[in-house]
């Protein structure tokens, strides 16, 4: 059977704009005004790791006064239980990632941006922004997300003990017996990862891991056949890893040779020297954009306007790309990357890995809840 096209391939298209875009005209200089300056305060931000980094803080501060109250956010499910159990309170901004808006809409946890507060608006990622309007407008309030910083999951492995056979890297590598024991996966992504490769050897459909998406009837058995696949499989993990540490500390510690990762750990241990790298496999990388969204409770809404319009200074982004190795959202940034994110970059999408993205779609809660139910299934095998 033909395989058929991936879901939203906009996604596939606002991504790949984001690595290939030139600078914008840059909005500025940036400007705090007299409003916030004089009720200095704080802001409280939950969000995924380095994402703001410290010195951008700590740089925040010292032209504001303002406090930056940062929290670590390990997963979107930690994200979501979190906003549901306190009703928002105690967050100003946070990060939910560009798919998961089916499983925001209905919770009332976010409110709408005015656009008309952030001078820096200018410097966004246009067709990124659009997302925002198109699948972030909760009852057409207008956006309630806005994009920060894209990446992928694909393949990192330790240099000086481990090649991908052939060269290319495939997810097919985690599930080679001649590394048994010394892989790891974030389970839900990984048992994807396995599913995309399942349709090159022939235990799945060419698009059936994209044909899941449509319903749970066509789910169901397609997960089915991966779970089974991983779970005759499992003695190849070594690790389930869950946020930025846990994958840091596999290839350092724990005796990962290779593993699914996210590209900014690996790439940001990379830059310090580490033996380790990071690259697309031959299925696609697995692309997502994270965001800066507003509590629906937030109690410091002109702090958080203040931070968000710091953030998206080119200067300001591109700085700390180089901290956290991901990529962002503000055109111009990689103007102010150094030379390490520059050839990390390059050597992580060679050719035509940037056309060949795999753009996580939209997941309504019933993929969600199914796909955990799955993933249990493999986990506790």
């Amino acid at each position: 059977m033909s395989k058929p096209d991936k879901p939203s391939q906009s996604r596939r298209k606002f991504i790949r704009n984001s690595a290939i875009a030139g600078t914008a005209a840059t909005v500025g200089p940036w400007v705090v005004s007299p409003k916030v300056l004089a009720s200095s305060g704080e802001v409280n931000v939950t969000m995924w790791t380095d994402y703001i980094p410290a010195p951008v803080i700590e740089d925040f501060n010292a032209k504001t006064g303002i406090q930056v109250n940062y929290k670590e956010l390990g997963s979107n499910e930690e994200l979501i239980n979190q906003m549901k159990a306190t009703k928002g309170a105690g967050v100003d901004l946070c990060s939910p990632t560009n798919n998961r808006s089916g499983q925001w809409v209905a919770l009332d946890l976010l409110q709408p941006f005015d656009y008309g507060r952030i001078n820096n608006l200018g410097n966004v990622n246009p067709a990124m922004l659009k997302v925002g309007d198109m699948e972030w407008n909760f009852g057409g309030k207008g956006s309630h997300w806005l994009p920060f910083i894209w990446g992928t999951e694909a393949i990192g492995w330790r240099t000086d003990m481990y090649s991908p056979p052939g060269g290319t890297p495939s997810y097919g590598n985690i599930w080679d017996k001649e590394v048994e024991g010394k892989t790891m996966i974030r389970p839900h992504s990984g048992m994807l990862g396995a599913g995309l490769y399942m349709e090159t050897i022939g235990e799945l459909e060419p698009g059936d891991v994209w044909k899941a998406y449509s319903s749970e009837e066509a789910m169901r058995p397609i997960w089915q056949k991966i779970t089974d696949f991983c779970t005759s499989r499992k003695s190849q993990i070594k690790l389930f890893w869950n946020d930025t540490d846990s994958q840091k500390n596999g290839f350092l510690n724990d005796g990962v040779v290779v593993g699914q990762t996210w590209d900014g750990p690996v790439l940001a241990m990379k830059s310090a020297g580490e033996p380790v790298t990071y690259q697309a496999p031959k299925e696609g990388a697995m692309a997502w954009v994270d965001s800066i969204a507003m509590s629906a409770a937030a109690a410091n809404v002109d702090q958080a306007y203040a931070l968000i319009d710091y953030v998206f200074q080119p200067e300001v982004a591109g700085k700390s790309i180089n901290i956290h190795g991901y990529n962002s959202a503000i055109l111009g940034a990689d103007k102010y990357t150094d030379d390490n994110y520059k050839k990390n970059f390059a050597e992580a999408y060679p050719g035509d890995a940037l056309a060949n993205l795999n753009p996580w779609p939209a997941e309504p809660q019933w993929y969600a809840d199914v796909r955990t139910e799955f993933r249990n299934k493999f986990v506790n095998a």
